[in-house]
């Protein structure tokens, strides 16, 4: 299937809250409120797919997947709220958002790339390495210091250095629904 992989735009905010709240739902992710996906939208790489029928229907295009990169500091990134719609889970969709965001860390000159999970099967897989919370202490400025988990903490945090060599940085100056290249891992 055919899919597009692009940078969010600010009135998608309600399909992103949507797709994250039913992943929320399911106990995967901490909530987002509407309010501050609109307000960061604009950081949200999605996977979309071209409008289809299914049976007698007509299905318009829809966000199948997302994920926010939030930068930590000028060389650490984040992978936020990363999210497949169940019914596009085991397809590959989130290896290849994944590899989208890398590579927009890559090309925004980040050095390396961090994610807080509960489940760190799907990260290691895509190279990420399990290390010790003190080892992102731009997250913990950010946010692990002022939650009230802090230091009984259940997620696992994730790094995975990002070799700058491999696609030569540049800055990204992505505007919403910019397609984002996929680098191949």
């Amino acid at each position: 299937m055919t899919k597009t992989i692009r940078l969010a735009s600010r009135d998608e905010a309600p399909a992103l809250y949507s797709l994250i709240e039913s992943h929320r739902v399911e106990g995967h992710l901490l909530p987002r409120t509407l309010e501050e996906l609109e307000r960061h939208a604009e950081r949200f790489v999605v996977i979309e797919e071209p409008s289809s029928f299914e049976g007698s229907e007509f299905r318009a295009s829809r966000i199948v997947a997302c994920a926010e990169l939030m930068k930590l500091s000028a060389h650490v990134a984040e992978v936020r709220s990363l999210v497949v719609d169940r019914d596009r889970r085991g397809s590959g969709v989130g290896a290849d958002l994944m590899s989208a965001l890398v590579g927009a860390a890559r090309d925004a000159g980040y050095l390396s790339l961090c994610a807080f999970t509960h489940s760190p099967a799907f990260f290691v897989r895509q190279g990420f390495s399990i290390v010790p919370h003190v080892w992102v202490p731009e997250k913990i400025q950010a946010a692990c210091s002022t939650c009230a988990l802090f230091r009984n903490c259940a997620q696992y945090a994730m790094l995975l250095p990002l070799d700058l060599m491999a696609g030569a940085p540049r800055q990204a100056h992505g505007r919403p629904g910019d397609r984002i290249s996929v680098h191949a891992a």
